[in-house]
């Protein structure tokens, strides 16, 4: 029981650092004014999820389930 709650620990560790980076990556929503004019319906505008920028928010939900599933798991371990 010691061993997965180190183990689990590392990857919360992990987790939390990867996820500060990650949001820390993402660029702000004021980008988002364009679309007032008419910006979105570019190939960008359409395509977001295909970019980096919505590979980065995809990440970002993953590694948040990740953060409160690992939370709940070592508050139940302790």
């Amino acid at each position: 029981m010691q061993v997965l709650r180190i183990i689990l620990t590392i990857i919360f560790a992990i987790d939390c650092i990867a996820l500060t980076t990650v949001v820390l990556m993402q660029e702000g929503k004021q980008q988002g004014l364009g679309s007032i004019a008419g910006v979105a319906d570019t190939y960008w505008g359409r395509n977001k999820g295909r970019s980096m920028e919505g590979g980065l928010v995809k990440a970002t939900t993953i590694m948040a389930v990740l953060f409160f599933v690992l939370a709940l798991a070592l508050n139940m371990l302790y």
